[in-house]
């Protein structure tokens, strides 16, 4: 198939598919170069780009992508080196999640603060201070 129908059936837009084949995450078991000099994609290119989005979604960078895909194909690395690295990842992501727990919660009482400054300026210095007073200790 050619590239503008991977993209669409893939979601995708044509600059990724390239950059994609240009970082070596398709090859040519997934792509092939015509006479005309026009890439004709196959079935296991769909299968690929399944995989990619699948291991983008848990946050692996491009150097990740590429050492997971190339284990992948190679078969290099055991279940149990697999299951370390999952685990690996796991907590990586969770570290992330309480990064960001802390960062909504500062800006729900950053917006409480506001919210009652229009409302009750009284309050919203109370507040103020017993933030303060809680983030010092």
């Amino acid at each position: 198939m050619k590239i503008q129908e991977l993209a669409d059936k893939m979601g995708l837009t044509i600059h990724t598919i390239r950059f994609y084949e240009k970082e070596g995450l398709l090859d040519d078991r997934h792509v092939r170069r015509e006479s005309n000099n026009y890439r004709n994609y196959s079935e296991e290119a769909i299968e690929r780009l399944k995989l990619i989005k699948k291991f983008q979604s848990i946050g692996c960078s491009l150097a990740e992508l590429k050492a997971v895909l190339q284990d992948y194909d190679t078969n290099a690395h055991t279940n149990l080196q697999i299951i370390d690295w999952i685990r690996g990842k796991k907590k990586e992501i969770e570290s992330k999640k309480e990064e960001y727990d802390q960062m909504l919660d500062t800006l729900n009482k950053m917006l409480e603060y506001k919210t009652l400054l229009m409302e009750d300026p009284q309050k919203a210095q109370e507040m103020l201070k017993a933030w303060h007073a809680g983030s010092s200790e």
